[in-house]
C-alpha cells in the first residue's frame, strides 16, 4: 500500500479521497488548514498548513509515494503546488480537475459555452491554468482528473464511466458525477496509473 498525501482533506472532494484510501488500505498525510476532525484516525496523519507555504508543503509531502491535490484552483498558484512537490522528490501528482476545461460535441470548451456560469468562471478558468501548467512538466508523472459539469453529494454506487476530454452527457442529458464515486476512479488511476501525463474525466 502507498503513503499518499491528500491537499484539501477536509473538503468535499478531498474528504472522500481520504476515505476511499482509508478503505484501500493506504496511510494518508491529511493537509488542511484546520485538519483537526480528523484528529485521531487509524492511517492519517495530520499536517495543519496552508498549501501557499512552500517550505512547509515540501517538508509534508517529502517521503511520500504520491500527492493528491483537492485544493481550489482560484485560490493558489499551480506552481505553489507544482514546485514543491517536484522539489521533494515525489514523482506522482494527481489532481482533482474542474470541467470547465472539457469539450463539448460541438467542439468548443465548456467554460466558454454562453450559459457557463459567472459564478463559477473563476475557479474554472483557474483550473485551465492549472491543467495547461502540468502539460509543461517535463519530470513529473501527473493526472488531472475533471469531473462532470455537476459534482455532488450522493451515494457510493461503485460504478463510474470514464472519457478523455469530452464532456460526459448521459442518455437523460444529465452530465455529474458524486464525489464518491470520483473518488474510486482517482484512487483507481493511483493504483493502475492509467493516465500518466494526461487528463481524463469520469461521470456516469
Amino acid at each position: 500500500m502507498s503513503k499518499i498525501v491528500i491537499i484539501g482533506a477536509t473538503g468535499r472532494a478531498g474528504s472522500q479521497l481520504l476515505e476511499e484510501a482509508l478503505r484501500r488500505g493506504h496511510s494518508v498525510v491529511a493537509i488542511a488548514r484546520d485538519p483537526s476532525p480528523l484528529q485521531g484516525r487509524a492511517g492519517v496523519t495530520v499536517k495543519a498548513l496552508d498549501a501557499k507555504d512552500s517550505a512547509a508543503l515540501q517538508a509534508a509531502v517529502s517521503g511520500c509515494d504520491a500527492v493528491l491535490s483537492a485544493a481550489h484552483f482560484a485560490t493558489i498558484e499551480p506552481q505553489a503546488i507544482i514546485a514543491p512537490v517536484k522539489a521533494a522528490g515525489v514523482k506522482r501528482l494527481l489532481v482533482v480537475g474542474g470541467a470547465g476545461s472539457l469539450l463539448l460535441p460541438s467542439g468548443q470548451r465548456v467554460i466558454d459555452s454562453p450559459d457557463f456560469p459567472e459564478a463559477y468562471k473563476a475557479e474554472a478558468s483557474a483550473g485551465v491554468r492549472f491543467l495547461e501548467a502540468l502539460r509543461q512538466e517535463a519530470g513529473l508523472d501527473w493526472t488531472f482528473l475533471s469531473p462532470s459539469a455537476e459534482f455532488v453529494e450522493g451515494e457510493r454506487t461503485g460504478h463510474y464511466t470514464l472519457g478523455k476530454d469530452h464532456l460526459l452527457i448521459g442518455a437523460d442529458g444529465k452530465s455529474w458525477i458524486t464525489f464518491a464515486d470520483y473518488a474510486i476512479a482517482m484512487l483507481d488511476e493511483l493504483e493502475k496509473s492509467a493516465h500518466s501525463r494526461a487528463r481524463f474525466t469520469v461521470g456516469y
